[in-house]
């Protein structure tokens, strides 16, 4: 068999596979690969399907975006956009409005710098229930004026 063009993704599998202290069969198991198969797919025999790849990064405990970098199915600025996004949507210390008038400056900024996407620019600035993720009035929850969000009331300044 003639090796494919899967970048580096073999030789990333295995130094990934090592550093966990894995062995092929463990990891195999652990994944729901064959044996025969992850062998192939560390020789750059053969190129595997994405969701081998998720598969193989939740048994290795990384992220599945970058062994889709490695296998050159995403681009590495998608991946740490999609990063970026997905520990903002993660964050349980702050709540649904609050990580999506992040997710909308995070996108403005991006747009600024001419990365930005319509795609993810939709999803960035619809809120709950339908509304947008703020007004940038300084009251974007609509309370009390002067409220900061946090429930404490901040003194107006003169």
């Amino acid at each position: 068999m003639a090796s494919l063009n899967v970048g580096n993704l073999g030789e990333y599998l295995r130094e990934q596979r090592r550093n966990a202290q894995l062995s092929l069969r463990q990891l195999s198991e652990a994944a729901g690969v064959s044996n025969p198969y992850l062998s192939q797919i560390e020789r750059g025999l053969r190129k595997p399907s994405a969701d081998i790849l998720q598969q193989l990064a939740k048994a290795l405990r990384i992220s599945a975006e970058t062994l889709y970098v490695q296998a050159g199915m995403l681009d590495e600025r998608e991946r740490e956009e999609l990063e970026t996004r997905a520990v903002i949507l993660a964050d349980p210390s702050i709540d649904e409005r609050q990580k999506q008038v992040l997710l909308q400056i995070y996108e403005s900024f991006r747009k600024e710098n001419g990365l930005g996407t319509e795609n993810t620019e939709a999803k960035a600035t619809t809120g709950p229930a339908g509304k947008g993720a703020g007004t940038g009035d300084g009251d974007a929850d609509g309370d009390t004026p002067g409220d900061d969000g946090r429930g404490a009331a901040t003194p107006p300044s003169h």
